[in-house]
């Protein structure tokens, strides 16, 4: 496969060639300036997914897939998608471009270091790290007590013997001792404050607000107390300009930032966004995990922060999945089961419920697998057309662009039915109501749940949250992705639960409460058996083994 040179690339989607910043031969970040050079207001179209199996079901494959066939159809599309993660690469999930013959390319390079976005911002983050630790040293700029400090450390890169550790070792010349933790990069809130930020100066801005640890009185200490936010603005610098690639059909990608589906807001980056509507007919954009986790961060989060809002939603589905929640066993899915299938459909049922409540359209989109069967796709089908639900059947795994086009169709039909009367923002909560209304409206309405429990953790978070200022926040619901409730075991829809939040974090810089729930963890471990461990170099230096089934 020959990938086009990068500066065509950025020609086709009417990039001035001053604003393509090459990073190698076939990738190149964007210029912030490149915002101001277009008048253009793209369509957007928000894809998202059923709760997935482990293995997940193919939502970035999913996404480019439909960044091809609309540009088949002629449109001038672009995905607008997120970097991944070292972790995940190395870990269970894979690479994360997509798969098959609907990938982003260059697919090992945006899998390891691309354009060095993952590493600028876990540098900036431990920069902060190493400076909150100097004054605890020193007691200057400010005075700290180590057992004060909130600030964690990170890495890119799943390591769970970093969960927790002891810092500080060694004597009186080597620091003060105390307990600490490793979060992974994708989980930091540098990462969600880049994802969020709309320049240089709101970037530092941002990174100024983070508060790194409380006074002896109880009054926050922030990253500006310390004279971070310059230094890391220093660093992040060239991490802010998005990054252009293209799908493996030469179509236009841009792939930018990456925070964590769990504990952030799961999305590409604002600038990133702005500048695909800025300059395309349609904006293939994707949120992490389910609807539940992230489409309802996207929506309440990130469109809030960046004044945009999708035309509608690409629901992600597959037979596999449904199964699943209908009962079956994981090494079962892939069989003929008719009756876990039509018990799978309560699940959807709610997803698409949730799509309502934000008052915006869907169409289902099936990933289909080799197995699959007709008479369960008819199945499938029949739920659709019941409900006035769009559905078209994806090959794009297999097919690229051209098993792609009756998804883009559909896709386009949703779209230009709202060209008259575009969809209007439509939040699950305002900013004024209380942290705890805010958290009980996203678990009721998204989750199913009948009741919000907050430990006596929780409830003192919140109050040390309202000290700080973050009462008037949005709220970011770290969960696990495996269920719409907070225990992974209850697939399918369940009722009748209480959702039990455990912990309440402030992310001040980025801008939202962060509710943990279940036994979620921000330093993932490695499987029995890694990704890393298929990953092959050959002698002209070509990688494979990154990608499942590679």
């Amino acid at each position: 496969m020959t990938l086009r040179p990068i500066a065509e690339v950025g020609a086709e989607l009417g990039l001035a060639p001053e604003d393509v910043l090459p990073w190698g031969r076939d990738r190149a970040k964007v210029s912030l300036d490149a915002l101001g050079r277009s008048s253009r207001q793209g369509r957007m179209v928000l894809v998202s997914a059923i709760n997935p199996t482990p293995p997940g079901e193919g939502k970035t494959t999913m996404s480019v897939a439909l960044a091809m066939g609309l540009r088949k159809r002629g449109r001038k599309a672009v995905a607008a998608l997120r970097e991944p993660s070292l972790g995940p690469v190395f870990g269970v999930k894979g690479g994360g471009t997509g798969g098959g013959q609907a990938s982003l390319e260059p697919a090992a390079d945006i899998n390891l270091h691309f354009t060095g976005d993952l590493h600028a911002i876990t540098s900036a983050h431990n920069l902060l790290s190493a400076l909150v630790d100097n004054a605890v040293y020193y007691g200057h700029p400010v005075a700290l007590e180590g057992t004060r400090v909130r600030w964690r450390r990170a890495m890119d890169m799943n390591d769970r013997f970093l969960r927790n550790v002891i810092v500080g070792l060694g004597g009186k010349a080597h620091g003060v001792p105390r307990e600490t933790s490793f979060d992974i990069t994708a989980a930091s809130e540098v990462m969600a404050i880049l994802a969020l930020s709309e320049n240089l100066k709101d970037l530092e801005a941002r990174l100024g607000r983070i508060v790194v640890a409380q006074a002896a009185d109880g009054s926050p200490v922030r990253a500006n107390d310390v004279n971070a936010a310059a230094s890391m603005v220093a660093l992040l610098k060239d991490a802010l300009m998005p990054n252009l690639a293209q799908t493996r059909e030469g179509g236009p990608a841009i792939v930018h930032a990456g925070p964590f589906g769990n504990i952030a807001h799961g999305c590409s980056s604002v600038v990133g966004t702005r500048l695909a509507l800025a300059y395309a007919d349609e904006v293939v954009t994707e949120a992490g995990f389910g609807f539940d986790l992230g489409a309802e961060k996207f929506l309440d989060i990130k469109c809030r922060s960046a004044g945009v809002w999708p035309r509608g939603v690409m629901l992600v589905v597959t037979l596999r999945a449904l199964k699943h929640h209908g009962g079956a066993a994981a090494d079962k899915v892939a069989e003929p089961d008719r009756e876990a299938l039509l018990k799978g459909f309560s699940h959807l049922e709610k997803h698409l419920e949730s799509v309502t409540a934000f008052g915006l359209p869907a169409v289902l989109c099936v990933n289909r697998f080799p197995q699959d069967t007709e008479g369960e796709l008819d199945e499938l089908r029949a739920f659709a057309k019941a409900r006035n639900v769009g559905i078209a059947v994806c090959e794009g795994f297999g097919k690229g662009g051209e098993g792609s086009l009756e998804l883009a169709d559909t896709v386009l039909a949703m779209l230009d039915a709202t060209d008259a009367a575009p969809p209007k923002p439509r939040f699950l909560y305002g900013l004024d109501q209380t942290p705890e209304e805010k958290i009980r409206a996203i678990a009721r309405t998204v989750y199913g749940a009948d009741d919000v429990a907050f430990t006596p953790g929780a409830r003192k978070d919140l109050e040390t949250a309202r000290a700080l200022g973050g009462a008037g926040l949005p709220v970011c619901m770290a969960k696990t992705h495996l269920s719409l409730s907070d225990d992974p075991t209850k697939t399918g829809r369940p009722r009748g639960f209480t959702l039990t939040v455990r912990e309440v974090r402030l992310s001040a810089g980025a801008g939202f409460l962060v509710a943990l729930t279940g036994e979620l963890l921000t330093m993932p471990g490695l499987p029995r058996e890694p990704a890393a461990r298929r990953v092959t170099v050959h002698p002209d230096g070509s990688i494979t083994g990154l990608m499942q089934g590679e």
